[in-house]
């Protein structure tokens, strides 16, 4: 059997060596040693630092609005904006004792984006309507007791992909979303739809389906050797 140099260190390592891979900080690298002695250097990423590669993590309690936003520009339509910059701005311009109270709203979206050259609205829609149209949309959920902005990055198969600026991109069925979207309201982008980038591949590498047919029972004369008779020689 041929096994990868690579992979064959991880089952030669100690446990502790191994552990230490995974918890490494996001975008490291960290020294593996080598048994004959010596070691090489390996870049690793974290599994969350995966998930805010396309989606932009929010800094503030109340900042979720301005974390999608910024997704949804720079990661689905080719404008590089950081969540701080939307923040300052629709922060200075919208109602401020009104947003650190509830966040941001759609009309402070709205104007942020009515300000950029992209007209922007808030449509009652079912979410199939976006594969179709093939554009991506900022969605309000309530997920633990919250009410939160996200931004539907994709469908697939049933599936729904998320950015998600408290948890980073992440896939789910579209029944369970569907159960968390509160107001059935899809804020989209209207113009501009020659930029939008909808179901990319690379978002959805995040969160791969599993192999769920390796789990099934198939019987146990796939695993069990039977036992043979005393003519079976």
């Amino acid at each position: 059997m041929k096994v990868f140099p690579a992979l064959l260190l991880l089952f030669l390592l100690p446990s502790t060596a191994v552990e230490t891979a995974f918890a490494a900080e996001p975008s490291s690298r960290i020294e593996m040693p080598i048994q004959s002695g010596g070691a090489f250097s390996v870049p690793v990423t974290s599994m969350r630092d995966v998930r805010f590669r396309n989606t932009l993590r929010q800094k503030y309690d109340f900042s979720c609005g301005s974390a999608a936003l910024a997704t949804l520009l720079t990661h689905h339509y080719s404008y590089s904006i950081s969540e701080q910059d939307v923040f300052q701005e629709m922060y200075e311009r919208g109602d401020k004792a009104k947003i650190r109270k509830e966040g941001f709203s759609l009309l402070d979206m709205k104007a942020y984006l009515d300000a950029r050259g992209f007209q922007a609205d808030g449509f009652v829609a079912d979410v199939e309507q976006l594969q179709v149209a093939g554009i991506p949309a900022i969605a309000l959920v309530k997920e633990n007791g919250y009410f939160h902005f996200v931004v539907v990055k994709g469908l697939r198969e049933g599936r729904i992909l998320i950015g998600d600026p408290s948890s980073g991109t992440r896939a789910m069925p579209q029944s369970q979303f569907k159960e968390m979207w509160v107001n059935r309201i899809l804020f989209v982008i209207r113009n501009k739809t020659e930029l939008a980038k909808f179901n990319a591949d690379a978002d959805w590498r995040v969160s791969p389906r599993g192999p769920v047919a390796d789990g099934v029972y198939r019987g146990a004369a796939e695993s069990m050797l039977p036992k043979r008779g005393p003519n079976d020689f």
